[in-house]
């Protein structure tokens, strides 16, 4: 094999009695999940909010963002529930590029697995502990859901991952809501039979075990746009978007709690993130406008950090994102209450 085994990991275990949950905690994310759920059940009318920076660069100025979250969710808790984003592995085209804490704890230094793993799992429990939040994160390394798995209360299989056999068995065997985005060319089946499979029942190996899932009654779509043969980005949250899902869903009778989440950003918004303003407000109107389109969208996802914009690798402004441009907090917090207005 052309690898260099550098060390063997400390197993999932360890990792979790290094950085334990508080009882607290545990028992916020027991109330969070069961919110969550409520939702995508229809038991509730209230609207997910999944939201944060495009990936978790560093952990004092994500655990700054979480903790002004905190407040605005007290305030808004009739209408929406919030999911923080603390994403913590980012899937890249050419495999160039910052691939996320788990890989480089340090963005500016050389990538350290061990440091990473122990150092995405402490801020996921900081968030837990000290601010009642259990986070969103995508699973982007299957195997590595372990490491989090008492503390993460959403999941997302991105567009480049949702066709892989893994992550939909994977995804079949989790106890918390996991989306799946339809692929980057916007083939809506692929996402739709991503979901059949998850909510499926199988059996299959996971980090060198036999198991058998049980199916996941709470797997659902998540529409981020897509892109064309020639390169164009294309948008997928208009109104006959979500009619024709809703269609879709309607025709796949066995899948259980039709549900989607719109993605704001991405190729819905070709990555300029200010128009994450403006979709975010169009799919809560279309959601007026049709009783259809209001039971199927549960929820929406937003790119947002502290600063505007984005920064080079090695930039060294304070909770500006690395990755993809994100909202502010001041326009974040602005839209966060005008989204509980027009709900």
């Amino acid at each position: 094999m052309n690898m260099v085994f550098k060390r063997e990991l400390f197993n999932p275990q360890e990792i979790k009695e290094m950085y334990p949950a508080s009882n607290e905690g545990l028992e916020a994310k027991k109330l969070n999940d069961k919110e969550i759920r409520d939702v995508l059940r229809g038991e509730s009318d209230k609207l997910i909010l999944i939201i944060g920076p495009c990936s978790a660069d560093r952990e004092d100025a994500v655990l700054d963002y979480i903790g002004r979250l905190r407040p605005v969710q007290d305030k808004v808790k009739d209408k929406i529930v919030i999911i923080p984003r603390i994403y913590t592995n980012k899937p890249r085209t050419t495999g160039a590029g910052y691939k996320g804490m788990l890989h480089q704890p340090n963005p500016v230094a050389n990538p350290d697995i061990l440091k990473g793993l122990m150092s995405i799992r402490r801020m996921h429990v900081r968030a837990m502990n000290e601010f009642g939040f259990s986070c969103a994160d995508e699973m982007l390394y299957p195997e590595n859901h372990h490491f989090l798995s008492d503390l993460i209360s959403y999941v997302a299989v991105g567009a480049r991952s949702v066709e892989d056999q893994q992550h939909r068995l994977t995804a079949s065997g989790l106890d918390v809501p996991v989306g799946m985005k339809n692929p980057t060319s916007g083939d809506l089946s692929v996402m739709m039979n991503s979901i059949r499979a998850a909510q499926g029942s199988h059996t299959f190996i996971y980090r060198n075990w036999e198991v058998e899932s049980k199916g996941n009654p709470y797997t659902h779509a998540i529409l981020r746009g897509f892109v064309d043969n020639y390169g164009k980005t294309h948008p997928n949250y208009h109104f006959e978007d979500l009619i024709m899902l809703s269609r879709m869903y309607g025709e796949a009778t066995s899948l259980q709690n039709p549900a989607v989440i719109v993605d704001c950003n991405h190729a819905n918004s070709d990555k300029k993130y200010l128009e994450q303003i403006r979709i975010a407000k169009e799919v809560l109107h279309s959601t007026r406008h049709s009783d259809e389109v209001n039971m199927l969208v549960k929820g929406l996802m937003i790119e947002s950090y502290i600063e505007d914009g984005a920064q080079s690798l090695g930039g060294c402004v304070y909770g500006k994102s690395i990755t993809d441009p994100c909202l502010g907090w001041e326009k974040t917090e602005r839209l966060i209450y005008e989204i509980a207005d027009l709900r």
